[in-house]
Formats: structure tokens, sequence, C-alpha cells
């Protein structure tokens, strides 16, 4: 490890002051600290913050609270203490940061220009270091937004993350995975494909991502139900007892610049396809898979918009896949209105429970569609026999054996209970007779967002129409359901703003 010589012309003392800057290493120094007006340091200037036995890049703040800090000391948000290994009383040296090679790479492509597997190498180091600010990051993911990346340029994104972070290994010829690139509401077909090929005999160690732009993901789902923060030898216990496991991918260090990316990408309500094939196939990789199914849903308000596209990112996936030593299966599937009744964390595991269960009013489109993955994850097992795996798939739901299978899975991640109900809910009524003709699936997610969700489990939508469907003057179309006052208020009046969420004719 590198050593560093404190330098105590421009040394300060370390106070903790319990700062919690999640991706981004902060410095807090007082305006009139001799260091902040030796060096010039302003507010956000890039700091080099050195201890005996390491550095570190951090952001500024300036503090004119004097009793927050004396002139003699600075603090650091959690994680920098925790990089530098430091204590409160250390002496710590400051220095400008100068220029990080990354950043010539980054304003390479904000320009235009294509960047090589070295250049990704050195931006996924230190975005996985935290040497990059969230600004500098959002440069990053804005310069790669739309189609700004090339197929070889995805494939060195996707090399450069699966190399920063821990790999797993099963000593199995195949391990099986499944993945859906989102934009649909509800959606949640994981945790029954899951237990269905696990109950197959596949190997299938799910490892999933919280919602970056939508109102949940399967680990916001599946939180639910079970614990979810699993380290790694933890994974393995629960697959080599299970078959399969349903993680939350942020609690092991598999494409760990994966995670930091998606915090900003959150922030930035940006959803970048090269970053999100690289982000997909780096964390299959890592997690040890083989053979993974991608659903790639295609509808006017999904996250893709046409066939064409949904072909064109099925393509690029696989060629890619191929590049990382992937299988991939990509399956176009319909994506003009959500998929189940439940839209939210809570919501969404009572129609994975339905299912699994064989209630007579689970979602049917929900069912299916798991069958339908299922049986194409089965197929690539038996060596693309998709119509076997499918009918295989029916018969381990419909006997229980995929239920059976979900309950051990969970007992063995800690135990299964019972996802919460919201405290408010609102009925959202027909205005008119007619026939569902559209389902805004953006509007739906935001007004879910709106009311709470994911970050209140309970919060969401429960639907009750499909398209198609003839509805009356005053039957309910959905509800709303919250868990604050103040959420259910936001809701509501983003859907007085927004009628066409659901179009009646």
């Amino acid at each position: 490890m590198e050593h560093h010589e404190p330098n105590n012309t421009n040394a300060l003392r370390l106070r903790d002051l319990g700062i919690d800057s999640r991706n981004e290493h902060l410095v807090l120094m007082r305006r009139d600290c001799p260091v902040c007006l030796a060096e010039g340091f302003n507010a956000l200037s890039r700091v080099r913050v050195v201890s005996p036995i390491k550095s570190l890049a951090a952001s500024l703040i300036v503090v004119d609270e004097l009793g927050l800090l004396q002139q003699d000391e600075l603090a650091l948000s959690a994680g920098a203490i925790q990089f530098l290994n430091a204590a409160e009383g250390d002496l710590l040296t400051l220095s400008h940061l100068g220029d990080l090679a990354s950043m010539s790479d980054i304003r390479r492509k904000i320009f235009g220009g294509t960047l090589d597997e070295d250049s990704f190498r050195r931006i996924v180091a230190d975005v996985t270091n935290l040497s990059l600010s969230n600004v500098q990051l959002s440069a990053f993911i804005t310069a790669c937004a739309a189609d700004r990346m090339s197929t070889d340029e995805i494939v060195f994104l996707t090399r450069s993350m699966i190399g920063v972070g821990d790999r797993l290994n099963w000593d199995k010829p195949d391990v099986f995975d499944k993945h859906s690139v989102g934009g649909l509401p509800g959606n949640r077909t994981t945790p029954i494909v899951v237990a269905i090929a696990a109950a197959a005999g596949l190997t299938i160690p799910k490892t999933s991502s919280r919602a970056i732009t939508s109102p949940a993901g399967t680990a916001d789902t599946m939180e639910t139900l079970t614990n979810v923060d699993l380290g790694i030898d933890e994974i393995r216990k629960v697959v080599e007892r299970e078959g399969g496991c349903l993680a939350w991918g942020g609690a092991v260090k598999l494409s760990p610049a994966d995670d930091i990316l998606v915090r900003v990408q959150r922030a930035l309500d940006i959803d970048s396809e090269g970053q999100m094939i690289a982000s997909v196939l780096s964390k299959k990789a890592a997690a040890g898979s083989t053979s993974v199914v991608i659903d790639i849903p295609v509808g006017p308000t999904a996250k893709v918009r046409s066939r064409e596209a949904g072909e064109s990112l099925a393509e690029v996936m696989g060629a890619v896949g191929r590049e990382v030593g992937l299988n991939i299966d990509a399956v176009i599937t319909d994506g003009s209105q959500p998929v189940g009744r439940g839209i939210g964390p809570a919501l969404e595991a009572r129609d994975v429970l339905a299912v699994l269960k064989n209630e007579a009013d689970a979602p049917e489109d929900l069912a299916e569609k798991s069958l339908m993955l299922a049986g194409r994850l089965i197929g690539m097992a038996r060596n693309g026999d998709a119509g076997s795996g499918y009918a295989a798939a029916r018969g381990i739901l419909k006997s229980g054996a995929a239920w059976e299978k979900f309950v051990r899975i969970c007992e063995a991640q800690g135990g299964l209970k019972q996802p919460p109900t919201a405290h408010h809910r609102f009925e959202v009524k027909a205005d008119r007779r007619g026939t569902v003709v559209s389902i805004n699936n953006r509007k739906l997610s935001r007004t879910a967002k709106l009311s709470g969700a994911p970050g209140s489990r309970a919060a969401g939508i429960l639907l009750n129409i499909k398209l198609d469907d003839p509805v009356q003057a005053g039957d309910t179309l959905f509800e709303v359901h919250a868990e604050a006052d103040g959420e259910l208020a936001y809701s509501l009046e983003y859907l007085k703003e927004n009628t066409d969420v659901v179009e009646i004719k």
C-alpha cells in the first residue's frame, strides 16, 4: 500500500461529525481555516486528503458556522473516514487534487469521441474508488446516454465493470439468470421465475437491483417478503441449499461501479441504453451466470417504444453477452400495459404470492408471462427445447412445487413475512361508460412514485382494469395506496393534471 508522509504545514486534525454522503467523499473546513486560505480552496473544490497510509479525492464543503469546527480541524464523510482507516484526532494533510486521467476520457466522450478499453478501465476504477464527484459522474452518464455508445464501447465498459468487483464461481457448467430491462409497471416475474427454475433443478443465483426510475425493483418487492441483504457467503449457502436465491445485488461487491452509477442515474432520472446493458451483463457475469433470459417489453409508453428498437437492443445484448461469456436469449414481450395488478413493492409482492399459491384471483397475465420466461430458461437447460420447457414450468407451478421452493428460499434467507398494507387508499373512478383503450405506463409509474413508492413499501397503485375492458361510469379504475396524507395528496394532484393515465372511449 502506498505510504504518505504528512506535510504538517497543510495538516488539520480530523473530527467525526457523522456525515453520510453515499457515493461521494466530502471534506468540511472552516472558511477561515489557514489551509483553506493558503491553498485558495473554495466550496466544491476537488481536494486530495492524505493520511499516513492512504489518500483520497474529496469535494470541499465550506463551513461558516464557527461552532462546528475549530480552525485547525476538518471533518470527513463517514465513507471517507472508513476508506482512510482514520480516527478522530488523526492528522491529515490536504492539497489540490490536480487533473484525473479519467476526466480527460470523459471530456473526450462528451465531445463525441470514442473511448478504448483502457479509457473505460480508468473511468470505472475512479468510479469505484469514489475519485469522481457526483457532478463528474453525471457528466459521464449523460455523455453515454441515448445512442452515444458503440457496441465495442459497451463491451469495454462491461468488461471494466466486471473487473473491479468480486466474482462468484459455482463449479457448474450451467448457471442461469433472468432480467427485465424495465419500463413496465408491475411485471414482477422474477420471484416466480426463480422459484420455478430452482424447483426444476436449475442453479439460479438471482441478485436484483432496487428501483432506479420505477416504483419498485425486484429487491424492493422481495424485501417486503424476506431478507435480501445477503453477503457472498450467505448467497452461496442459500444457493447450495435451494438452487436459487433472491438477493439484493448492492449488498455484495459484484460490479460495484454499477451501484454507484445507478444512484446517480436515479437522481438524474436517466436510463442510458449502453450503460443499462453494461449494468445488467456485468452483474450476470460477476454472479457466475452462463445463460440469461432477457425480457424486453415493447410498447408506446414502455422504456422501449418500438419493435425495431427492441430487436436492436436484443441484438446488441446478444453481441455483448458473447464477448463476456454469456449465452443470451432476449425475448420481446408486450409492453402496452402493466403486468399484474400491483405497482409498488408490497402490492407487487401480493401478486407474486397469489400466482405462486395458485389462488383463483391471481393475475393471469403475470402467471402466463412468468411461465413463458421460466420455460425459456428450462428450455435453455434442455438445449433449446422451449416447448417442453413451458410445459415443465406450468407443471411445477400448478403442482405447488414452485410455492414450496419459494418458501424454502425465503426461509433460507431469514424467513417469510407478510407484506405491509397502506394506511390511506383512494379510488379513482371512471367518469363515463366505455372501453379502456390505453393505459399510460409512464404516468401510472409516476403516480405510484408520488404516492411514496418504493420508499414507502406499502404505497403504489392497485389496478382494476386491463386494455379492452368495458367499464361503467363510477367503476373503480385503480386505487392509489399511500402511507402518508401528503404523499397521497401529491399523487392525486398529479392525476388532476394528467387525466389521460387511463383513456376510455
